[in-house]
């Protein structure tokens, strides 16, 4: 039930919207003539079509909290990556992935994968062009060709290819329907940027065209060793999509895509922020390094050699056809094959020493098919039928170095941890959707569907000591099997309160299916290594708004979310006064936690060229208990009632506010200014709350201005992003059985940038 103080809350921001000056009133990604000399007096906001639910549909239409972001919106946002979303989105967490050069961390309205391991699933669906992708690894896409993205907030557990129970990220690519496109880009920067991006598009004939993108991207990162003078959290990418596109008659469309790319990263480091502990068998615990105090200077050491760095391969095919039956029925098929190759390695200490160095490598594979059957009676009925199938295989080898960890009288003892084990998935899905306008301006959603869930998991771990512990050498090993199934049904009642005014209240439940532990390191951890599903209700009571000039919209949503059966990873440290190493992180389905909240997203063009916008996200989320008896056991060595008082990345309020300005030249040319604002809330970046691994509220500014020439073939871009070069953090690692491990990840300092970009056409 949602609380009086979400009842205040949600009247008081109605009640600031209708009293709110026209400058905020707007939903601040919609789509804009926007640097293309025409007139501002002439400007308004075009309609965004969005596919939330597997349909094309006004965003100001569809009884669903999504953000919608154009080309244009991105570059403004000057977002390189899918990580450049972050602020921009209202209640969503989305970072570069904590010691990974190219996974994503994305939490929205508090629910995500709390651990980067790859025998967890995603809680936040990543789609390209309809095709999931199954893995955070390899997620953190260059935004190189991409018609819009959709960001859709709440449980996706109906029409989507896998359930999701936090939402979904939705990249759509452009396709070559239409005249010739050629288009080259040049970026450079300080920290050493150099990018180069081409596109272009050409059509064959009537029914048939193709398209190629391209992007080369370094930089030398933003990290360094001030020893040695190495450079890390650097980039070094290269990707391509192809894509042939035809539509040989009125009744059918496919396209054919293939994607691939290569990255050759340095090491992804953070700063350690606990002391990091050496166990001594004879005299006991020794200091091994101290935190630096003070703001961090962007500064690490790591024990790994300058050839023991990040590369990452990644590649995938898929064909989409749409074939109308008749003037009601659609069939749509999706095929997609993916691989993803990675040999990782990371400082999980980020420190000289070993005590957590791992490498992760990743042989991926992944297939999937999808069918639909979609109805449109041209009135007041529509829906989808789908099946859906998915088969992944991750088999990885993971070794573990610590030759720092353990000693005897100040001398270090070797040791190493293998890992070799194969996560295969087999995902069957049948869903049903439908809306039928029952009353002139009422309408009644609902949906189904069924999941069915196989998962076979087998996993042999080595540990080799050195000299004269080699007799605890062991190998532990496990295999297991388990299908899950689950209902997950939607329901939403919407009514069109005039052309403009739309209001919405919906049901939908989430479901992540259980897994196994991938770091059961002993025998007695593999008798409990399985984990089982979560889920999530979640009501929302929404309204979206638009004027009648086409220059303001504003979209509010409230939230309330019963999410149960948290799959949490925790650090079982058993005595915090003799930190001897446990090796041990248990996998619970240890929460149920209530989480609310509010959000507004607004835009407006006001007078001559002026745009304003605002994303505003509210969010209390707490747990209703979290079975843990370090929480729960005043008896127990490491009782501490505080350790998960908070849950992570769900700060109570995410703000972003934006404003340009475009000024026009008789001869048709155009200037603009514009810039930023981001606020975030106090943050815990783990789900162990350590004081250390919190981000206290801060705020990022970026600024930028456009030169566009008259004919449209010219742009100059400049900016700077981080413009108080604010120190923060964005992730952390927390393996403090582990050497007390508690490392803090941190976003860019300031950086500045300047771009060319030519169209040909």
């Amino acid at each position: 039930m949602i609380t009086p103080r979400l009842n205040r809350l949600s009247a008081a921001l109605i009640l600031a919207l209708v009293a709110m000056p026209p400058a905020l009133m707007a939903q601040g990604t919609q789509g804009r003539d926007a640097h293309s000399g025409a007139q501002a007096g002439d400007a308004e906001l075009e309609t965004i079509t969005v596919t939330a639910r597997r349909r094309a549909e006004s965003i100001q239409e569809v009884p669903v909290a999504v953000s919608a972001f154009d080309l244009d919106d991105l570059r403004d946002m000057q977002a390189r990556n899918i990580d450049g979303l972050q602020g921009a989105v209202p209640n969503a967490n989305i970072v570069q992935g904590r010691g990974s050069a190219s996974s994503v961390n994305a939490f929205i309205r508090g629910i995500g994968q709390p651990d980067a391991l790859q025998t967890f699933d995603p809680g936040v669906g990543i789609y390209v062009d309809d095709v999931y992708f199954s893995r955070i690894q390899g997620a953190l896409f260059s935004l190189y060709d991409i018609e819009r993205i959709e960001v859709l907030r709440g449980p996706q557990g109906t029409l989507y290819g896998k359930n999701s129970t936090g939402g979904a990220i939705k990249l759509i690519t452009r396709r070559p329907d239409g005249d010739p496109v050629a288009d080259v880009e040049f970026t450079i920067g300080d920290h050493g940027r150099l990018e180069g991006r081409f596109y272009g598009a050409m059509p064959f004939s009537d029914t048939i065209g193709a398209s190629i993108a391209l992007v080369e991207s370094s930089n030398d990162g933003y990290i360094r060793d001030p020893d040695s003078g190495r450079h890390f959290n650097d980039d070094d990418n290269r990707a391509l999509r192809f894509k042939l596109s035809g539509d040989p008659s009125d009744r059918v469309r496919w396209d054919f895509s293939m994607d691939y790319t290569r990255q050759d990263n340095e090491l992804s480091l953070g700063q350690p922020m606990a002391p990091l502990i050496q166990t001594d068998v004879v005299t006991g615990a020794q200091v091994l390094l101290m935190p630096e105090t003070g703001t961090y200077d962007f500064r690490s050491r790591t024990s790994f050699a300058p050839d023991q760095g990040q590369e990452l391969k990644h590649w995938g095919l898929r064909l989409g056809f749409d074939v109308d039956l008749n003037d009601a029925w659609t069939f749509k098929s999706i095929t997609a094959r993916r691989d993803l190759e990675t040999s990782f390695f990371i400082d999980i200490d980020a420190s000289e020493y070993q005590l957590g160095d791992v490498l992760v490598a990743l042989d991926q594979d992944q297939t999937s098919q999808e069918f639909q059957f979609q109805f449109d009676n041209g009135s007041d009925l529509q829906g989808v039928i789908g099946l859906y199938y998915l088969k992944e295989n991750v088999p990885s080898y993971q070794e573990a170095y610590a030759d720092d960890l353990f000693a005897m009288m100040g001398t270090p003892i070797t040791f190493l941890r293998t890992i070799d084990d194969d996560l295969s998935t087999t995902s069957y899905a049948a869903f049903i959707h439908g809306s039928w306008q029952f009353a002139p301006t009422w309408t009644m959603s609902a949906g189904l569907r069924y999941t069915s869930e196989e998962k076979d998991y087998w996993r042999t771990t080595s540990t080799f000591w050195g000299s004269p512990f080699e007799a605890l050498d062991e190998t532990v090993a496990f295999a297991d099997s388990q299908t899950w199934n689950a209902w997950t049904p939607s329901l939403s009642l919407e009514k069109a309160f005039s052309d403009r005014v739309l209001g919405y209240v919906s049901a939908n439940r989430g479901f992540k299916s259980g897994g196994f532990n991938g770091r059961a390191n002993s025998v007695l951890e593999t008798t409990a290594a399985q984990f089982d599903p979560e889920y999530v209700w979640t009501y929302e009571l929404g309204l979206k708004m638009s004027s009648a000039d086409r220059r303001l919209t504003g979209n509010i949503a409230a939230f309330h979310s019963d999410y149960k059966d948290f799959q949490a990873r925790v650090s079982e440290v058993l005595d915090p006064e003799s930190p001897t190493p446990t090796f041990s992180f248990p996998v619970l389905n240890a929460a149920s936690m209530t989480i609310q909240g509010l959000e507004f997203e607004g835009v407006a063009l006001v007078g001559s060229g002026t745009r304003l916008s605002a994303q505003i996200g509210w969010m209390d989320a707490k747990y209703d208990e979290f079975e843990d008896l370090r929480t729960t056991d005043p008896g127990n060595p490491a009782y501490d009632p505080g350790l998960h008082a908070h849950v992570p990345f769900s700060p109570d309020w995410s703000v972003r506010l934006a404003a340009s300005q475009s000024f026009y030249t008789p001869a048709g040319a155009a200037f603009t200014l514009g810039g930023d604002l981001s606020y975030r809330g106090d943050t815990w970046l783990s789900v162990d709350n350590r004081d250390v691994l919190s981000q206290d509220a801060y705020s990022v500014v970026g600024l930028f201005g456009v030169f566009d020439s008259a004919d449209a073939k010219w742009q100059v871009r400049t900016g700077v992003r981080n413009l108080t070069d604010k120190v923060y953090k964005v992730d952390g690692q927390e393996f403090s059985s582990v050497g007390n491990i508690q490392t803090a990840y941190y976003g860019w300092p300031r950086h500045y940038y300047a771009s060319v970009r030519y169209s040909f056409f």
